[in-house]
């Protein structure tokens, strides 16, 4: 018998292109454990497989996004993750770039892990009354989803260097204020904020944007006077180039009517 989406401990479900997963935990406030880590896996490979869908948003049930790491499962010695899932990290997301953009609708508390999630999207809708932070050295842990090696690229270093010495919780204001997100919004609006953004995002040829994430993560590290970053941009062009999407939008713009975009 085939488990009701509502039951499952992570899900996806569609609305046009836009692929919404939800962490479906939420009476641990959607705390990471080894089920939950496998379904949200599961229903990004989804995401991923599907060539309808071009965007998608990441988000929680309940009041919370993510608590983090489920410490009861960490006391009790349990895995939070499944098995085969250490190459890709918690959710199959944490480890591996995927292509298709990624909103993070921060709908709740979301410290630890939760950041974690919210770090290792493109882009963040954040609720006035969400809350983030990587508390793991108040329990005598370290950040280890990849906050400590992602926080420093989104903020200056002296910030992402208290933040993740002192445990201290990072508020609405501050997120935006560090471009730690896009977008600060009453509760009830974040996922309208959110599909918002997503649906500018999904107007777009699909193929340009996949590349233009590439490009953009790949030359994060270089100079843009470095030949390895021109190399990437001008591989990633001369790809796009050959599309037929590539054709259908200057053929769309002298025709005065929408692209139809084929993904390929």
């Amino acid at each position: 018998m085939v488990q009701p989406l509502e039951e499952r401990p992570a899900y996806l479900r569609k609305d046009g292109h836009v692929a919404i997963i939800t962490m479906n935990r939420p009476h641990a406030m959607n705390a990471v454990n080894a089920a939950m880590s496998i379904a949200l896996q599961e229903a990004v490979d989804e995401f991923v497989a599907d060539p309808e869908l071009r965007v998608g948003i990441l988000t929680g049930a309940g009041k919370a996004f993510c608590a983090g790491a489920d410490l009861k499962e960490v006391a009790a010695k349990r895995p939070l993750i499944g098995p085969g899932q250490f190459e890709r990290g918690f959710g199959g997301i944490m480890k591996q770039l995927i292509d298709k953009p990624l909103i993070a609708a921060v709908n709740g508390y979301a410290l630890g892990g939760g950041t974690e999630f919210l770090l290792a999207c493109d882009l963040a809708v954040m609720s006035d009354a969400a809350t983030l932070g990587l508390p793991e050295v108040r329990h005598g842990i370290i950040a280890a989803g990849g906050g400590l090696l992602r926080l420093a690229r989104r903020v200056p270093l002296s910030i992402a260097l208290e933040s993740v010495m002192t445990g201290a919780p990072i508020s609405p204001e501050e997120a935006l204020r560090w471009g730690l997100v896009n977008r600060v919004v009453p509760a009830d609006q974040v996922m309208d904020t959110a599909m918002e953004l997503a649906g500018k995002i999904a107007r777009n040829a699909p193929l340009a944007v996949q590349a233009s994430k590439r490009v953009v993560y790949q030359a994060a590290a270089l100079s843009d006077w470095e030949a390895e970053a021109w190399t990437l941009s001008d591989d990633a062009a001369q790809v796009i180039m050959r599309t037929a999407d590539a054709k259908e939008g200057p053929r769309s713009f002298a025709e005065k009517r929408k692209p139809k975009w084929e993904g390929r």
